[in-house]
């Protein structure tokens, strides 16, 4: 069988369809999937499966089902859903789950996303690696009892369940317009906002899976202009731009003006502060600073974890952390399973400008103290020598390896670390003004500028 490597990666599977995706594949995958689940729960009875728009899903989900089925397992088809809403569904359903989705990838990708029971995570260090070496291998234990087949709707359920994260009562007739880009936010967001006094203007909103209007992905600033151009010619209070899952959120003011998942994190964490004093919150390692001081400002308890969804769940379930935020737009929340949910960050902070009565351009303004360079990817043959090599240069500052390198100054820090999915290193780097930024990025430049010559490149 030709290498899967390829597709799986750090937290999901991903590959392009038909070259690396394809239903043997996926159907090797539901079996090893239903393998380990029965191994770590012998009382395991059945898995849930759903999936996004991607037309490649009426190939791939039959042939995933069809291994999980021949393990004798039970399978619950949960149909069309945003990733969130799996999520949602393993906690209250209480069974592992998976759902086909590539997120923000570009059309010809599909991918899955695994859970335990409970929306628990599995990664490539807790269950991801097992699943890769079983589906390699192949069936070898089918059951002689074949497990059956059922479908459940959990749609209304699962609004029901993100309305509770509000006070619907302090809600304002806010205009808001959502850009879903032709994503499973096309399901998820109308029948949100049809239980609110929000006035929804929804771009996009179609089911479609080639994404005709633009790429899902709206960290990329491109991937905003539409909606931006939008929130200004109508005079919106706020722009919500979801990716092609669902799972993630990035905010636009009044103004038109992006918010970073940093800002938005401390906004959601000041408002979790609010009804929970002393809190612990999470924030990833590439969070501004200005997050740590919205928690410790609002009495919160800040703990910083490493880049990643699994590693976010495992440490808020060890701390019992109220709420989790990424740079990337994920927000995670101990009410939700402590999974990520892009459409209750969102609900949260349209509740903090109806219950504030001020302009998310003014609520914004105390969380943006900073100046940074935003992620810059660098492609180099060999990341342990760069590493090893900053380390040497910057030897006199605080340092440390929770995830890659992290360099601490008293008006700077950067982070460099490996990518979990490409063969690059990220720089993210932020400093008090933007003289001090200047200055320090064309030192680690200075640093760097061997190793992006004929063997590397900056992206």
């Amino acid at each position: 069988m030709e290498d899967v490597d390829a597709i799986f990666k750090s937290y999901d599977i991903r590959g392009i369809v038909p070259d690396q995706m394809h239903p043997e594949i996926c159907n090797r995958i539901g079996g090893a999937f239903a393998a380990l689940m029965s191994s770590e729960d012998t009382g395991l009875n059945r898995i849930l499966v759903a999936h996004d728009m991607r037309p490649s899903a009426g190939a791939l989900v039959p042939a995933f089902i069809e291994g999980i089925l021949s393990r004798g397992v039970d399978v619950v088809s949960l149909g069309l859903c945003s990733t969130d809403m799996l999520y949602y569904a393993s906690g209250a359903l209480n069974a592992p789950g998976a759902i086909f989705t590539a997120s923000h990838n570009p059309a010809e990708y599909n991918g899955i996303k695994f859970c335990r029971s409970k929306a628990v995570p599995i990664g490539e260090e807790s269950g991801l690696y097992e699943i890769r070496e079983q589906a390699v291998r192949g069936h070898n234990d089918r059951s002689q009892l074949k497990g059956k087949l059922v479908e459940e709707n959990v749609l209304d359920d699962f609004v029901k369940h993100v309305l509770t994260f509000i006070d619907r009562e302090s809600l304002s007739p806010l205009k808001v317009v959502v850009d879903v880009a032709n994503g499973m936010g096309g399901l998820v967001v109308p029948p949100v906002f049809e239980q609110l006094p929000f006035q929804l203007d929804l771009m996009f909103g179609e089911l479609d899976g080639t994404f005709p209007n633009h790429p899902a992905d709206p960290l990329n600033p491109q991937n905003l202009v539409d909606l931006q151009k939008r929130v200004k010619s109508t005079g919106a209070d706020i722009g919500l731009a979801f990716d092609g899952d669902a799972d993630r959120v990035f905010l636009v003011d009044e103004r038109g003006e992006a918010l970073s998942g940093s800002t938005t994190t401390s906004i959601v964490a000041k408002n979790i502060l609010e009804r929970e004093p002393k809190a612990s919150i999470i924030h990833n390692l590439i969070c501004s600073r200005s997050v740590i001081d919205a928690i410790e400002a609002h009495g919160g308890t800040a703990i910083r974890s490493r880049v990643g969804h699994s590693f976010i769940k495992d440490l808020m379930a060890k701390t019992d952390a109220a709420f989790g935020g990424e740079h990337s737009g994920h927000y995670y929340f101990r009410d939700n399973y402590r999974a990520d949910s892009g459409l209750i960050a969102a609900l949260i902070i349209l509740e903090e400008i109806s219950s504030k009565q001020v302009p998310l351009s003014i609520i914004r303004e105390p969380y943006e103290k900073y100046v940074s360079t935003g992620e810059v990817n660098f492609r180099v043959s060999d990341s342990r020598q760069v590493l090893d090599r900053i380390i040497h240069a910057y030897s006199e500052f605080d340092q440390d390896f929770l995830d890659g390198l992290t360099i601490q100054a008293q008006e700077w820090w950067f982070n460099l670390r490996p990518s979990n999915t490409e063969p690059l290193l990220r720089l993210n780097l932020e400093a008090d003004d933007d003289a001090i930024l200047d200055e320090q990025l064309a030192s680690l430049y200075g640093h760097l500028e061997e190793f992006l010559g004929a063997e590397g490149e900056r992206n």
